[in-house]
C-alpha cells in the first residue's frame, strides 16, 4: 500500500489484540514495526514470525526510560521513526462506589501516563525531522458516558482532547505532524481480562462473543490512516459493531 512501505512504526501494547494484529498488517504491507510490551516471550515470538520487518524491546509504557529506549532502538536499527501507535491500555471496569483505587491508578498510569511517556520520547524526533504521525487508541468510551466505567471513560476522553490540542499546537508551530485518534467499540481482545468477575462481566462477555469485531478491523483502520498522502490527516476514526445493543 502506498505511503506505508518502509515506514518505521513503534507499537505499544504489541503482545496481543489490536497491537499484535496491527503489527502483522503493517509488516505485510512493507512497514518496519518496533514492538513494545511487557511480555517478552510474546514479543519475541511475534518478531520471529515477522522476520526482518520487526524488532522488539520488553518495555513498560509507565516507564519513561523504557519509552526512550525503544525510540533509540528504532533509530539504531532502522534509522528513523515515522509513526508512534500508542495502543497500550487496560480496563478494570466497575462502579466507582466499589472504591477500586488500584484499578483507577493503574488506568491512569497506563492509559494516560503511558501515552504521555510515549509521546515525550518521540516528540523531539518528530520536531527535529519536521514530520511524524501519532496514533492513539482511545475507545468508544472516549466519546460517550458509560456507567460502570467512569474512570476508564475519563482516561479515554483525556487522550482524545489531549491529542486534539496537541494537533492545534503543531499547526501553530508549523510542524508537519499528523495525529489520529481511534475509537474502537467492542473488539475481541484481552481487555476484558482485567474486569472483576461478576454478572455484568458475564453479560458484556456474551455481547463481545456475539457481536465483537476482530482486532484486524482496527489494524486496517491504522493502516488506512498511515497510508494517506503526507498532506492528509485522518483525525478521528470510530469503529464499532453494526449492532451495539
Amino acid at each position: 500500500m502506498e505511503n506505508v512501505e518502509n515506514k518505521v512504526i513503534i507499537i505499544t501494547g504489541a503482545t496481543s489484540g489490536i497491537g499484535e494484529a496491527t503489527a502483522r498488517v503493517l509488516a505485510k504491507h512493507g512497514a518496519k514495526v518496533v514492538l513494545s510490551g511487557r511480555r517478552e516471550e510474546r514479543l519475541e515470538k511475534l518478531a520471529n514470525e515477522l522476520g526482518d520487518s520487526a524488532i522488539y524491546l520488553k518495555s513498560d509504557v509507565t516507564n519513561i526510560v523504557d519509552m526512550k529506549a525503544i525510540v533509540k532502538l528504532a533509530k539504531e536499527k532502522f534509522g528513523k521513526v515515522d509513526v508512534l501507535f500508542a495502543n497500550a491500555g487496560i480496563m478494570p471496569a466497575g462502579n466507582m462506589s466499589e472504591l477500586d483505587l488500584k484499578g483507577w491508578m493503574d488506568m491512569v498510569d497506563i492509559n494516560i501516563k503511558g501515552v504521555l511517556n510515549s509521546m515525550y520520547a518521540i516528540i523531539p524526533e518528530f520536531y527535529q525531522q519536521n514530520s511524524g504521525h501519532i496514533i492513539i487508541t482511545s475507545s468508544r468510551a472516549g466519546t460517550t458516558l458509560v456507567p460502570g466505567n467512569a474512570v476508564y471513560c475519563g482516561t479515554k476522553h483525556f487522550v482524545k482532547v489531549m491529542l486534539q490540542s496537541f494537533n492545534s499546537e503543531t499547526n501553530q508551530e508549523g510542524k508537519n505532524i499528523r495525529t489520529t485518534t481511534i475509537y474502537p467499540g467492542a473488539i475481541k481482545t484481552e481487555l476484558l481480562n482485567h474486569v472483576v468477575e461478576n454478572d455484568h462481566k458475564k453479560m458484556v462477555e456474551g455481547f463481545y462473543e456475539q457481536f465483537g469485531l476482530q482486532p484486524e478491523t482496527i489494524a486496517n483502520a491504522v493502516l488506512y490512516a498511515i497510508s494517506q498522502p503526507d498532506g492528509v490527516d485522518v483525525s478521528d476514526l470510530v469503529i464499532r459493531p453494526t449492532f451495539e445493543g
